[in-house]
């Protein structure tokens, strides 16, 4: 996000008298430039200059040798704060007294004194407080102090007016000296959107605030003195192979040379505060005029020792396995598509100065001892630079601007800026000779746009009148001249790239006649539409495990490959069939999750170590299957509907991906109280909840055992709904966690958990439920056990009762499951309860026994169930 100095600011365009931070910042914003932070002046308070009457070294017992000093701050802050017994100047002035542990200061020197109030950076308070046996009234301030950084000459002390940091600066005792060091910057820090890269520019920012305010502007670039020179500077050859690599990637490269320059030579003051306001480090005299000139006008710069380049300069696309070690000293494996910027040492194009765009390589940087450079200032493919950006995970200020197009004008004007600063501090000559290979486009011979008048009303909504059309679009820079019948043919200038088609053009008007013209119109919603049934049975299975005591979660959907291994899934577990992502947020979890409990399960480790005792969550989200490696989804052009088999063909390779719910219960199921403790969650809970929700959407499901990773051999279930036809569908699974799994998370024991395919039990229910009556004759009450086979389901039995009983089955319910050896090997016992109701009248002695007739008959016929004893 760039941060906007304000006085750096000033110097383009007319701020309001006494402009604040805030005021700047609500300003852009009417254009568009959101606000991101506001950062005030870094000290505040009584900073003066101040004048050393006297300097008594006094030595301590640890070694240590302090400066007692006497300064003269001025008739408005001369009080003296010291013990009357302390020896007096010679002089009889008023003065402070205050003690100083730096040596580089003598008498009669002028330095920075913080009295009493002032606040530094850091909010590092000052007052006067007895030390060494006196009370020192204040502080003699080093540049690091006041955030300055440090000497750039290496000295270590204060700062002494009239060298050192405030090298030219001189003033009087008392004087202001927030003012004389220019303490006092505020800085906005603005968010810009993509396409409005010439907002990462003093130039461009200044340009809006006009639009803003109405204030005078003057282009920055416009005041650049670019002499005549003659062709034939360092040679320069554009090899880039564009058909092979879609775009072509330097449209401009511009060279010139700087010979003689200080290799001592430091970075004004002014410079290097500006930059650090800004956000960015100075280093050195070339390289922050680089970054300064870059801040000021948009026109990325890189400075190369000229002693360590061959020419001829080649810019060319890399060869597969080249390798460069860049600027941030990490050495990196090129890709056939960066486009690179290379010398001619051992051969033609052999050895690789940077990445276009990108980032320089160590073998020619600037050093301590470059004393003649070669300034690059190119036009990079926005394209180009993004991807080798990516690419190397290697974001830089250079990359930022020239993803977002960098104004082809400014090149040159870019180059002869930075030359002229270098030279103006750092000594040197500018060459006579320039290259400028490529060249730069005639300014207003863009494409023009043709834009009816009326199109910006029709689009908006708001009548803008033909001038307000007109007068926006000159005021951005567009050329606009008449077209036939009532059309505008605009040309946009050279630093919006953005402007491509009319819509820009229609953003712009809006933009800048403002935002707040445009009124709040809120659509009515027709009659008769709501929530879907879908949306609706969403918001029922959610509530229904909310309120079942469970809190619902969000978790991000990227997993890591260790994620299956730790689920104890089998080798060939559909479920590892993951969507890898290309770009992935973090390289830890390059994959989508294939369940929920992949990324749910994590979520309750967290909250455990957070100090929760008991962990209940559950969330509703989507989850991915990759049809494969090779399933691609088939890009249809952009200029026509694509036709039906290139749909299904793009369908098809898309990813399975469905909607779950999913939960995590473990440890006690509330909280303790004088009752006694809570019993815990358990796996049939799991269950539970499974058919809670089941039954918020109007559908049941059939519980099957089976053996699946992440649960318990022993306790867990298959989820089955039934169809109209009698089939089931598996649509989840439920039970408690196998032991291993909760070890690896962390778990309470006996953790349950349970996942369902929403949609497909959203699917299964039938959209509409009939209401039933209430009966009121009385119920009759039957219990049945039957002796079953082990692997008979008990909705298996359960479904034959409801056959068997008929119409008088109002409740069927499983109350005890019983194995041993009074039942015999491979069997089991399963008792019902069962209620039967009549809605004609009360149930006769008769009308139950038949009943229970038919249910023993049912039972044996569906499922051989035997009537237990």
């Amino acid at each position: 996000m760039p941060r906007i100095p304000l006085t750096w600011l000033a110097e383009h365009t007319a701020l309001a008298p006494a402009a604040s931070a805030q005021q700047v910042a609500t300003d852009l914003s009417r254009v568009g430039l959101e606000e991101e932070a506001l950062f005030g002046a870094q000290v505040t308070g009584p900073l003066v200059v101040g004048r050393v009457l006297e300097l008594v070294k006094e030595p301590q017992k640890n070694g240590k040798t302090i400066n007692w000093v006497r300064v003269d701050v001025g008739p408005e802050h001369n009080e003296d704060a010291d013990d009357p017994k302390d020896p007096q100047p010679g002089e009889e002035r008023p003065s402070r007294g205050i003690i100083c542990g730096a040596h580089n200061f003598v008498e009669g020197d002028l330095v920075v004194v913080s009295l009493p109030g002032t606040v530094l950076p850091g909010d590092f308070a000052i007052a006067a407080r007895k030390t060494y046996g006196h009370v020192s009234d204040g502080m003699i301030c080093s540049g690091d102090e006041l955030g300055l950084g440090p000497d750039p000459s290496g000295e270590d002390g204060i700062i002494v007016l009239g060298r050192g940091h405030a090298e030219g600066l001189t003033g009087e005792p008392g004087d202001d000296a927030i003012a004389l060091l220019g303490l006092a910057d505020e800085v906005v820090e603005i968010n810009v959107t993509p396409d409005r890269g010439y907002c990462f520019s003093m130039r461009g920012v200044a340009r809006e605030y006009s639009h803003a305010t109405g204030a005078s502007y003057t282009d920055p670039a416009t005041t650049v003195d670019v002499p005549p020179a003659e062709a034939g500077g360092v040679a320069v050859q554009l090899h880039d192979d564009a058909p092979l690599h879609e775009v072509e990637g330097c449209s401009r490269f511009v060279a010139l040379e700087v010979h003689g320059v200080d290799p001592s030579a430091q970075t004004p003051r002014w410079m290097a505060r500006r930059l650090t306001l800004a956000g960015m480090r100075p280093i050195s005299l070339i390289v922050d005029v680089t970054n300064y000139v870059m801040l000021d006008l948009g026109q990325p710069l890189h400075a190369y020792d000229a002693d360590r380049v061959v020419a001829p300069i080649v810019v060319r696309r890399a060869a597969p396995g080249e390798k460069l070690t860049t600027l941030d000293d990490a050495t990196r494996t090129l890709d056939p598509g960066d486009l690179l910027i290379t010398d001619s040492e051992g051969g033609e194009g052999a050895r690789v100065l940077g990445i276009a765009g990108v980032m320089g390589g160590e073998s020619t940087e600037v050093s301590a001892t470059t004393a003649n450079i070669v300034l690059e200032a190119a036009t990079f493919h926005s394209i180009s630079v993004a991807r080798s950006a990516r690419r190397h995970r290697l974001p830089s200020e250079a990359s930022k601007r020239f993803e977002r197009g960098v104004d082809p004008l400014l090149p040159r004007v870019a180059a002869y800026r930075a030359a002229q600063l270098i030279t103006e501090y750092g000594g040197g000559q500018v060459s006579e000779r320039i290259t400028d290979e490529g060249g730069a486009p005639a300014a207003g011979t863009g494409t023009a746009i043709s834009l009816p008048i009326g199109a910006a009303e029709r689009v908006v909504g708001i009548a803008y009148t033909p001038q307000q059309v007109r007068e926006s679009l000159e005021k951005i820079g567009c050329v606009v001249e008449d077209g036939p019948e009532d059309t505008l043919a605009v040309t946009p200038p050279s630093w919006r790239p953005d402007l491509a088609i009319r819509e820009d053009l229609i953003e712009e008007i809006a933009r800048l006649v403002g935002y707040a013209e445009i009124p709040s119109v809120l659509p009515t919603a027709p009659g008769g539409r709501g929530l879907t049934r879908a949306q609706q049975s969403r918001r029922a299975a959610n509530r229904a495990l909310a309120e079942a005591g469970l809190v619902e979660v969000t978790s991000y959907p990227f997993v890591g490959e260790g994620i299956f291994d730790a689920l104890h899934y089998e080798a060939e577990d559909g479920r590892r069939n993951a969507v890898r992502l290309l770009n992935p947020l973090s390289d830890d979890e390059p994959l989508m999750r294939s369940s929920l409990l992949q990324t749910l399960l994590p979520v309750a480790r967290r909250n455990l170590g957070r100090g929760e005792e008991s962990v209940a969550i559950f969330q509703l989200g989507t989850t991915s299957i990759s049809r494969g490696e090779n399933a691609r989804a088939r890009v249809p052009a952009a200029a026509q509907r694509p036709s039906d088999e290139d749909l299904e063909a793009t369908l098809s390779a898309l990813p399975v991906q469905t909607r779950a719910l999913a939960a995590v219960v473990g440890g006690a199921s509330g909280p303790d109280s004088w009752q006694g403790e809570v019993p815990p969650w358990g796996w049939t809970d799991a269950f539970d909840l499974a058919r809670r929700a089941a039954a918020a959407v109007g559908a049941r499901l059939e519980v099957r055992q089976i053996e699946l990773a992440p649960f318990h051999p022993g306790r867990a279930g298959e989820l089955r709904v039934l169809a109209a036809d009698g089939t089931s569908t598996v649509v989840g699974h439920a039970g408690e966690l196998h032991p291993a799994v909760v070890a690896q998370f962390d778990l309470p024991a006996r953790t349950s958990a349970l996942e369902l395919d929403l949609e497909t039990v959203i699917d299964s229910a039938p959209a509409v439920v009939a209401a039933e009556p209430v009966l009121t004759y009385p119920v009759a009450k039957e219990d049945f056990a039957f002796v079953v086979d082990e692997d008979v389901p008990a909705a298996a039995v359960e479904a034959a009762i409801v056959v068997g009983v008929g119409d008088l089955a109002e409740s069927v319910h499983l109350f005890d499951v019983f194995t041993g050896e009074q039942i015999g090997e491979g069997k089991k016992s399963l008792a019902f309860a069962v209620r039967l109701r009549s809605a004609e009248g009360t149930l006769t002695a008769e009308q139950i026994g038949a009943a229970r007739t038919r249910c023993i008959a049912a039972v044996d016929a569906a499922v051989g169930g035997v009537l237990r004893a």
